[in-house]
């Protein structure tokens, strides 16, 4: 018997020829470049619009830029303020058809003196 790493031993000893071949991997992988390719070229002839519209318009609306608050606390109080002249002063809510308002305390004042026309009657306080 010869030892297992003596140079009598390695005599007659070879790589696996059967498992892949360098030949059959470039010729696959040429062939899904190919087929890669080919499908590209395809895509741009049934759909030849999409490379055009691409570089004639933007691919997302162009939108406006905010308009950002620079004091939020002032236009909350002219907000507040323009509100609380409404509800305390007089004035025109539509002009063109004769319609105003008044003061909320003295509107309240009115409707708990002489009620809502059409409003139906608490029951029990009717005549």
């Amino acid at each position: 018997m010869s030892e297992p790493h003596s140079p009598d031993s390695t005599q007659g000893i070879h790589h696996e020829t059967r498992d892949v071949s360098l030949r059959a991997v470039i010729v696959g992988g040429m062939g899904i470049g190919l087929a890669v390719g080919g499908l590209v070229m395809l895509a741009d002839v049934l759909f030849p619009q999409g490379s055009l519209d691409r570089l004639l318009r933007p691919p997302f609306p162009v939108m406006s830029r905010p308009a950002l608050q620079s004091d939020p606390a002032a236009d909350m109080s002219a907000f507040a303020a323009r509100d609380m002249a409404a509800l305390n002063g007089f004035g025109w809510t539509d002009p063109a058809h004769g319609i105003g308002h008044i003061p909320i305390e003295q509107a309240m004042e009115q409707v708990a003196r002489e009620g809502i026309p059409d409003w139906p009657a608490k029951e029990g306080t009717g005549p």
